[in-house]
């Protein structure tokens, strides 16, 4: 709900957005930890529901191990509290329904169906928790594809990724990342939020349903209404853009150079600046339209005046300009790069005594007045079982 503006007040830098949210995280893996952890960054309490004595696949997902775990499980799990409930026994099903029926929100990745059997199902809590924004998220949906595990690189493959990643005549890649399930946990973060201000108009929580292939296919974008509006099924062009030239790595004297000329006047600037001002002027080249029809003509002309010098010394001219243009970074050159531009990507995390335990990506988004992060470790398991059961004892 949009506050009154006439009444509304600038929140102080001690105020997190979500703050005095409760979210029950019975997800495992990625994208349902990643969604949980976006909502502890901003404030709210998460309690991450644990198998006793294994908990998340993740933290067993290694090497790379940090001093204090596995690094993949440590990325998706800061600011939580640990719980270990063994759902198989009926005394921690009881103590996990009543976590949900205090919680303003729960997300499950179980296989649909799953946690209805343990009755901890949305219809189940909901009616006595009605204001419950309860999230599911599983590979294929709750339909034909319930019972299909859901895997991101096998979503890759299925849903078109790679179809459109890798070289034209080379093998599918998937993307270096789990991009599917960091995507469905940004589009499973969206809906929780829209869900809770919906909540504070009506009082009524909602069911959100998402899945890993509608996310990527919603991800998709340019490539999918390529499909869908003009016909035109999108194949693999390695680094090339279907629809936009140059907007590729450009080989220079000693190695690759990303260019991206979004509009004409780039592309003219990018001439000049390689002494081949008469390319701009060239029907072949003038326009992108035409350049996309002539990409092959053009780029080993542009590759014929990059030769000359080397990739740093064609970005600074280039960005000097107005083109944009980069290196191919690693990811640690990456994390310096954004330290040079002042964008702080990472945060120091800290143990249960205060002392810090490593750096991490921060999240993202950047407010102003600012409010200070949390920067609570990922958890031991059931590092806060006994604070936790203690407290839901206490509910009764």
């Amino acid at each position: 709900m949009v506050p009154d503006s006439s009444s509304a007040s600038a929140p102080t830098p001690a105020e997190s957005p979500l703050e005095g949210l409760l979210v029950a995280d019975f997800s495992r893996v990625l994208a349902g930890p990643l969604a949980t952890m976006t909502l502890a960054d901003l404030g709210a309490r998460v309690i991450k529901v644990e198998r006793p004595g294994t908990g998340d696949d993740t933290r067993s997902w290694g090497p790379p191990y940090s001093p204090t775990g596995a690094t993949y499980f440590e990325s998706v799990n800061r600011n939580k509290e640990s719980v270990c409930l063994d759902l198989s026994q009926p005394e921690d099903r009881q103590l996990a329904r009543k976590l949900a029926g205090a919680a303003d929100v729960v997300v499950e990745n179980f296989k649909p169906g799953g946690m209805d059997k343990l009755g901890l199902g949305y219809e189940q809590l909901a009616a006595e928790n009605p204001g419950l924004v309860y999230a599911s998220i599983s590979g294929f949906g709750s339909a034909e594809g319930a019972s299909l595990p859901g895997y991101d690189f096998i979503v890759q493959a299925v849903g078109g990724l790679m179809s459109i990643t890798g070289d034209a005549d080379g093998s599918p890649y998937k993307a270096g990342v789990a991009l599917v399930d960091v995507l469905t946990a940004k589009d499973a973060t969206i809906g929780i939020l829209a869900a809770l201000n919906a909540r504070a108009v009506s009082g009524l929580g909602r069911r959100l349903e998402v899945n890993l292939l509608s996310s990527l296919q919603g991800a998709l974008a340019n490539q999918a209404q390529a499909y869908l509006g003009a016909g035109k099924v999108p194949q693999r062009m390695g680094n090339e853009h279907p629809s936009i030239v140059p907007y590729q790595l450009l080989d220079c004297a000693d190695g690759p150079l990303a260019v991206a000329c979004g509009n004409d006047g780039q592309f003219r600037q990018l001439a000049a600046v390689l002494g081949v001002p008469r390319l701009a002027d060239d029907e072949r080249f003038a326009t992108n339209s035409a350049r996309v029809q002539h990409r092959r003509e053009l780029i080993p002309l542009l590759e014929q005046a990059l030769s000359s010098a080397s990739a740093a010394v064609w970005q600074d001219k280039l960005t000097g300009v107005g083109v944009p243009a980069g290196p191919v970074a690693s990811i640690d050159e990456g994390i310096t790069y954004a330290e040079s531009l002042g964008l702080a990507p990472t945060i120091e995390v800290h143990d249960a005594t205060g002392r810090p335990v490593g750096r991490q990506v921060r999240h993202p988004v950047s407010w102003s007045p600012a409010f200070e992060p949390r920067t609570a470790a990922p958890p031991m398991l059931g590092e806060h079982t006994e604070s936790v059961l203690e407290w839901l004892r206490a509910l009764d």
